[in-house]
């Protein structure tokens, strides 16, 4: 199973991170996504259907995606299985049958890839501006290897130690 260290953070001031992630990112192109998680009642972890939107809005692709992490702030592990869904719809109406909607998250996300980590800047509906590392560990790296490729990025782009968040964006629009 694929493994990531990953942290989430409040951004407060955006066009400040984006200038330290412009700098940051070198030539890498950002990637634009829109996406519609919706959420499914899990036994284990969280259940999600991920759907990519156009402009329009219409579903282009979509992922079942399955992970486990522990509800803390700062690095933590997850543990992830991600399937790519032909029929988004069927699906989502199988599933809203069988297990029944949580809620669904709606965000507009900045993708950068700098070395094995995935840095997102998202835009969440209800919530407002947040950033997100996703440390994609090798098979021989451990949690602290991820933990310190985590810390040494919060420094690049000042990111504070009391913007950390824990749990999901859904869990938060919940609590709302």
């Amino acid at each position: 199973m694929p493994r990531n260290v990953e942290i989430k953070a409040k951004v407060n001031d955006l066009p400040l991170l984006m200038t330290r992630l412009e700098a940051l990112k070198g030539k890498e192109t950002p990637v634009i996504l829109r996406q519609q998680d919706t959420f499914f009642k899990s036994f284990n972890g969280r259940l999600k259907l991920r759907e990519l939107l156009n402009a329009e809005g219409h579903c282009e692709k979509a992922e079942l995606i399955f992970y486990d992490r522990p509800d803390v702030e700062g690095p933590k592990i997850s543990d992830f299985v991600r399937t790519e869904v032909a029929d988004a719809a069927g699906l989502k109406a199988a599933l809203t049958s069988a297990l029944s909607v949580v809620g669904q998250v709606k965000k507009v996300r900045t993708l950068v890839i700098f070395g094995q980590t995935r840095i997102h800047i998202d835009e969440v509906e209800g919530l407002g501006s947040y950033m997100e590392l996703e440390v994609c560990l090798r098979d021989e790296q451990s949690l602290e290897d991820g933990e310190q490729i985590a810390h040494e990025i919060m420094t690049l782009l000042a990111i504070p130690t009391e913007a950390l968040v824990s749990g999901a964006y859904m869990d938060a629009l919940l609590a709302t």
